[in-house]
């Protein structure tokens, strides 16, 4: 790496020096800056050529450099005789203007060490081009080691040198005298341009039709830069020491060899005998051998012949040689007309443009890139001839690449985009630039696309012509994807939204949102749903074009799997606008299907949506439930107090079973979801978990069936009808005409014990004919009521306001035995005060822990139930005692007046009350 870096170093260091060397001190480089050595050029190629910029406008020229030392071989007066021809050449060129000759931009200046003179820029010479690399830097640049001449390049540019020479033939009255390809010059545009007017011979006679001019005899002593070179010569030079505009001629004759020839003239001069070599060559011209023009085309080989002619008279002049067939060529007719163009009217250029489309792709790349694009970017500053002009520049661009199209077309272009008039011409020069967008967009950079070409599109949308926004509309979704998406959602698409709304064309409405539709895979999801969506009902007009426009907008963005319609704005937005939208009455019957369609489609998705989100729901609401272990006490008094909405529609709805499930059955109270627990509340719910862990793997308690002594039978009966008169007029409802299994002898309500440890909740459901979230539990806690489980009594205290409707049934628990507990229900009055009659606007809802909770499972035994049901009945003894069948108006009381319910009760020996007969009037009439 570090070699090469030194080497790279020592070639910069190297081309500087000889740079500075040459130059140093030359006025010239008071107002140019000197570049690179690129080619040579000159009588002998002595001429280095330097490419080189103007200080005050930067403009691009040529430097022409002569280096002093190149002739210390040479005495004094050779030197200057050197120096002298040189002299005369540059300035003999400065004073010709004609597009054929090499346009000086500074005149010679001189130096101590070097002349210099700056020109047009230039690439190279002709010699060079043919693979002579005299003077050349080292390495060869590679630019000129690898071109190679197209058809038209020679064809035009031979026809360039004769027109050149036509011009000094019959303008100036004058003849070059040394026509060769090191004189020949090529310019950056790669035109063929005429210097070395070294031995240039002016006319004796200028006014005269028949010019003479008088010839210097060869010296051959002479230093060769003091001399034409003689392989181009006329043999009359030479021999006869007589020239003419023909002698000029015959060298044109070997430059037209040469070029067909890679580089090599017609014959080989010996330089130190050039008598005896033009005799010889005298003689072969006389019977010239076909084979000596093998490689010269068809076309033009009788005219080479013609000017290789022995005999001055029979050479062509170079007005004729213009009008060959040879010259005709498509491409160099093309070039030639370009040449002139300053010379046509807008008409003739107009139609010159139109045609020039079909010409383009038949020339090489580096023609129409070198050559005819300059020409046409020059015709931007007519500004009626910018939509002719367009077109074609924009062909060439495709064939560009992008850092050809960034450097060579687009500061030109620029203001082009910018153009607002005249308005006749602005318009068409939008319509062309909209067809070329892509183009434009792919190799335009990024912030001239900001800055250019996306503000020229947003003219176009809000342009009052509407074939202008038709096009536009049209144009922009197959571009759509090259756009920013800032751009896109801040910029364009609101402009398109307000040509659809202000527009009175039909066709731009209906453009605008087939437009919308088309690009709406480029934007974001929800940037549809809150702008495009919204938009569409703002339209005013109810075409039929227009609406199914909004109906393809609408299902392009339901089915796109990027978008989507979420099922609420589907439910409240998209559905209610389509269906009103369907039933307008300038519909047909197969837009009117498509409508329905669409709107069947999306109700579909969001039935199948929410029924899905509902599914889940109650599965994970299922799985939260099966792990809930938390303690029911611990719960809010909220929670305890209200129940779930679903639990009442579940109640309301107990025949069908809204949740699911069947009558009958008993489902437990939803827990609240709770989003996080504190740190204590976790460590509660691991305590209780473990907890319930090891009572689960205990082994369950055998309840044990005692007979109740038959002297407690009284005692019972007595209790019993002293309570009976505090009751409510609730209390003689407390049976129903359901059958109830056998009573145990002496009790006032039958006893069901139950052989599961835990109750309902590790058994069978428990049944009692309604829905346990009403309130109606059986064996449930905290309500005023006992649970069933072993060793405990069953049956329920006569001071609850929650009668037992029903016969309750269980299945047997896990030993497979059935215990009857013994009946204490005696001794409800122990547990819980009887209680007021309370109003209907005191019976609130209240949540029911659930008959199934694990947390029963903690009462093992008889002792212990009696204790915690002890607690559970003073802790509920500031509130109302639950709620009975007062507070559901969806019973008829004439449920509670059954015959059966009576029988029941006198088996018991309870009678009815006359108060409870009133309450049931005041309360059902």
């Amino acid at each position: 790496m570090e070699s090469m870096l030194n080497k790279l170093k020592s070639t910069v260091t190297k081309v500087t020096a000889d740079v500075t060397s040459a130059v140093m001190g030359n006025p010239v480089t008071r107002e140019f800056e000197v570049g690179r050595h690129i080619a040579s050029g000159g009588p002998g190629l002595c001429w280095r050529i330097y490419n080189g910029t103007k200080k005050s406008t930067k403009q691009e020229v040529a430097v022409f450099v002569f280096d002093k030392k190149m002739v210390d071989k040479y005495q004094k007066f050779e030197k200057d005789q050197i120096i002298d021809s040189l002299k005369k050449g540059v300035q003999q060129l400065t004073r010709l203007r004609h597009p054929r000759l090499l346009t000086v931009q500074h005149p010679l200046e001189e130096s101590r060490d070097c002349l210099a003179f700056c020109t047009e820029p230039v690439f190279a010479s002709l010699l060079n081009v043919l693979g002579q690399w005299d003077n050349l830097p080292s390495p060869v640049p590679n630019d000129i080691k690898e071109y190679k001449l197209y058809d038209v390049e020679t064809k035009y540019g031979l026809l360039q040198i004769a027109e050149g020479l036509s011009f000094l033939h019959s303008g100036v009255k004058m003849v070059h005298g040394n026509l060769c390809p090191e004189n020949i010059i090529l310019n950056k545009s790669g035109a063929w341009k005429i210097m070395g007017f070294d031995f240039s011979i002016s006319s004796t006679n200028p006014s005269d039709s028949d010019p003479k001019y008088s010839c210097k005899e060869w010296e051959p002593n002479l230093p060769p830069l003091c001399l034409p070179n003689p392989e181009y010569l006329a043999p009359e030079y030479i021999l006869s020491v007589s020239c003419d505009s023909a002698s000029d001629m015959y060298s044109l004759g070997v430059v037209m060899h040469a070029v067909f020839n890679e580089g090599k003239p017609v014959f080989q001069v010996n330089k130190h005998d050039i008598f005896k070599s033009f005799s010889r060559q005298l003689d072969q011209l006389s019977s010239m051998n076909p084979s000596l023009l093998n490689k010269i085309p068809k076309e033009v080989r009788e005219h080479v012949k013609m000017l290789l002619s022995v005999t001055p008279t029979v050479r062509p002049d170079a007005d004729q040689m213009t009008k060959i067939p040879f010259f005709d060529d498509v491409g160099a007719v093309t070039l030639q007309y370009f040449d002139s163009l300053f010379q046509r009217d807008n008409l003739q250029k107009s139609q010159f443009y139109k045609g020039l489309p079909k010409v383009l792709p038949q020339l090489p790349k580096r023609v129409v890139v070198y050559r005819i694009l300059p020409a046409l970017m020059s015709e931007f500053v007519n500004l009626d001839m910018v939509p002719f002009v367009l077109p074609n520049v924009l062909l060439i661009a495709e064939e560009c690449t992008k850092e050809e199209y960034v450097r060579l077309i687009l500061p030109d272009l620029t203001p082009v985009f910018k153009q607002q008039e005249p308005i006749q011409a602005s318009n068409m020069i939008l319509l062309i630039f909209l067809q070329k967008m892509d183009l434009l967009l792919t190799k335009t950079p990024a912030e001239d696309i900001k800055n250019c070409v996306l503000p020229m599109v947003y003219r176009a949308l809000e342009a009052p012509s509407v074939q202008i926004q038709e096009l536009c509309l049209n144009i922009i979704p197959t571009f759509a994807n090259l756009i920013d998406y800032p751009s896109m959602k801040n910029s364009l698409i609101p402009r398109i939204k307000s040509a659809c709304l202000q527009t009175s064309s039909l066709a731009v409405r209906v453009n605008s949102l087939v437009c919308l539709g088309k690009i709406l895979e480029y934007l974001d999801k929800w940037f549809v749903i809150d702008e495009i969506l919204p938009f569409l009902q703002q339209i005013p007009s109810r075409e039929p074009a227009v609406l199914m426009g909004i109906l393809g907008i609408y299902k392009c963005t339901f089915s796109h799997k990027k978008l989507g319609i979420p099922k609420e704005h589907l439910a409240t937005k998209s559905l209610p606008h389509l269906v009103s939208l369907s039933i307008d009455n300038n519909l047909n019957l197969n837009q009117f299907n498509s409508f329905m369609a669409v709107i069947r489609e999306m109700l579909s998705r969001m039935e199948n949506e929410h029924k899905t989100k509902l599914e889940q729901l109650h599965i994970m609401q299922e799985q939260h439930r099966s792990i809930n272990i938390s303690n029911p006490g611990s719960q809010s008094e909220e929670t305890k107090s209200t129940p779930s909405s679903g639990s009442q529609i579940d109640d309301i709805f107990g025949s069908t079973g809204v949740n699911g499930k069947e009558n009958g059955s008993v489902t437990t109270a939803s827990q609240p979801n709770r989003v996080s627990l504190t740190l204590e509340e976790k460590q509660r719910l691991a305590k209780e978990q473990e907890q319930a862990a090891k009572l689960r793997n205990q082994q369950p308690l055998a309840p044990q069936s005692i007979k109740p002594a038959a002297s407690t039978n009284a005692q019972t009966k007595d209790l019993t009808n002293s309570l009976l008169s505090n009751m409510t007029s609730l209390n003689s409802m407390s049976l129903t005409n359901t059958a109830r299994p056998a009573t145990v002898q002496g009790s006032t309500m039958s006893a069901f014990p139950s052989s599961s440890p835990m109750g309902s909740s590790m058994g069978a459901p428990l049944s009692n004919g309604f829905n346990s979230s009403m309130g109606f539990q059986t064996g449930g806690m905290a309500m005023g009521m006992r649970p069933t489980g072993p060793n405990l009594y069953g049956g329920m205290a006569t001071t609850t306001s929650t009668p037992n409707f029903g016969s309750v049934t269980q299945n047997q628990g896990p030993m497979g035995q059935t215990h009857k507990a013994p009946d204490l229900s005696a001794l409800d009055s122990l547990f819980t005060p009887s209680k007021g009659k309370v109003t209907l606007n005191q019976m609130g809802p209240m949540a029911a822990p659930g008959a199934n909770s694990p947390w029963l499972s903690q009462f093992g035994s008889a002792q212990n139930a009696q204790t915690q049901m002890q607690g559970a009945s003073a802790a509920m003894g500031g509130m109302q005692s639950g709620f009975g069948m007062q507070a559901n108006p969806f019973f008829s009381p004439q449920n509670f007046s059954q015959p059966a319910a009576a029988g029941s009760m006198n088996q018991s020996g309870i009678k009815h009350s006359a108060s409870a007969n009133n309450d049931l009037k005041d309360l059902f009439g």
